[in-house]
């Protein structure tokens, strides 16, 4: 994945991940259009998974939430 793209509704994704990681919070999960290293840096640090396995649950959660 070059760029990550969230697609849909970011609530419904950010309510999926924080249903995987509980250890997540609001802060963590604060999406801003162009910080998307920032975000995947955040998850990083507070779940311990690497950049690939997140990538990967953010597309999934993210295209699921939107019908694609």
């Amino acid at each position: 994945m070059n760029k990550l793209e969230i697609k849909g509704d970011w609530n419904i994704t950010k309510g999926k991940l924080k249903q995987k990681w509980a250890k997540l919070t609001d802060d963590d999960l604060q999406f801003v259009e162009g910080k998307q290293e920032e975000l995947l840096g955040r998850i990083q640090k507070r779940t311990g998974e690497t950049r690939e396995v997140i990538e990967k649950v953010l597309e999934k959660f993210s295209s699921a939430c939107c019908g694609d």
